[in-house]
């Protein structure tokens, strides 16, 4: 199982010479709902923001609600500032794992590429600590911005609360690389 806590050293893209995100923990504030479908074995990490899982025997891209993280693989785009490290954080969250998807009504089941929309959960493999939200953690650590696509979801205000502390802190994108 994953240990959130125990994180490799991330080589940033700025003058740090090292970057290391804000440890995931399962925050009270969200924990993972019963209503949760999976668990599904991630089959490859994209980038900070989608992910690939294993559902019904179809490999099925997933894109995390709420959160946009710098781009690592557009095409016609270049890398930008902490790409790489949300893409390597999204790594040691979800690499090598299963997870659980939380589905929101309020954004559709798919996104306008076909893509999954979901809140993706990770297990905490310390007995009894709950689950780790990926989306929330990328936004904790400064390596994904709060994105409201159209309409106002399920963790809208708890997304942009830290968001807001990310950038208070100079964590991530908001200060340590960019």
């Amino acid at each position: 199982m994953l240990a959130v806590t125990a994180l490799s050293t991330i080589t940033a893209c700025s003058s740090e010479p090292d970057f290391e995100p804000k440890a995931a923990e399962p925050d009270p504030a969200a924990a993972m709902p019963a209503a949760v479908e999976g668990p599904f074995p991630v089959t490859r990490v994209v980038d900070g923001d989608t992910v690939r899982v294993l559902i019904d025997g179809q490999d099925t891209s997933v894109r995390l609600i709420g959160i946009d993280t710098p781009e690592t693989v557009a095409p016609n785009r270049p890398v930008e500032c902490a790409g790489p490290e949300a893409s390597v954080y999204a790594e040691q969250l979800m690499s090598g794992q299963e997870v659980f998807l939380e589905l929101d009504a309020t954004q559709g089941a798919y996104d306008n590429y076909g893509r999954v929309l979901a809140y993706v959960w990770v297990a905490d493999s310390r007995q009894d600590a709950g689950a780790v939200m990926v989306n929330l953690a990328q936004v904790q650590a400064g390596l994904a911005e709060e994105y409201t696509y159209d309409d106002p979801y399920k963790y809208q205000q708890l997304f942009q609360d830290a968001e807001q502390q990310a950038r208070d802190d100079l964590l991530g994108q908001w200060g340590q690389i960019c």
